[in-house]
Parts: C-alpha cells; structure tokens; sequence
C-alpha cells in the first residue's frame, strides 16, 4: 500500500536542491511511527476487551466499550491524516465489534 500525504506535501515535488526532501521524509516515518502506535492501541484495547469481557457487568463494561472506542476512533484519524480513507478492511482485519463502533465519537 503507496502512503500518499495530503495536499501539497509529497515526496514527489520536493526538490532536492531546497533541502526539503529529507524533512518529507522524517515527516513521513512520524507519520508511519503514529499509526504504528495508534493501531497498536487498537490490538491491545480489544485484547482486553476480549479477555475481560464475560466477567464485565453494567458500568464497568460500558467504561471498557468506551475505551475501545476511542482508541479505534484515534486510529481511524491517523488513518485519515495519511490519507487512508476507507476503514473496512481495517475493521474486518482487526476484528472490532460492531458494539464498539456503535460508540465512535460518543463521550
């Protein structure tokens, strides 16, 4: 999968002599570094979810369900500040439920 910035930061229209190339570049691995740790995030939240889940009642599950929602809604914006707009396969991949995705944006 090609990462491709927004708007009129690209790898392509730097010009070596401006010395902006190599800045793009780190701007890129903080880029990838971000969405590592965000999807990272993801995993562990709905690992602890998934381990924690049959012995949750009331509040404290509702508290849990929130807390994977807003890590999976973090990462959905890193996704969409690199460019990746559509989440399905993201979703399907890492297997979130649809009772998390219920709560996106929910405070």
């Amino acid at each position: 999968m090609a990462l491709r910035l927004p708007g009129r930061i690209t790898v392509e229209r730097a010009s070596s002599a401006t010395g902006l190339q190599p800045v793009e570049h780190e701007i890129l691995g903080e880029m990838a570094n971000s969405l590592g740790q965000a999807g990272r995030k993801v995993e562990q939240a709905l690992a602890k979810l998934a381990e924690d889940e049959a012995g949750l009642e009331g509040e404290a599950r509702e508290k849990r369900l929130r807390a994977v929602a807003a890590a999976v809604q973090a990462y959905f914006i890193q996704r969409e500040l690199c460019g990746m707009r559509r989440h399905d396969d993201v979703i399907r991949e890492m297997g979130i439920p649809r009772r998390v995705l219920a709560r996106l944006g929910a405070r």
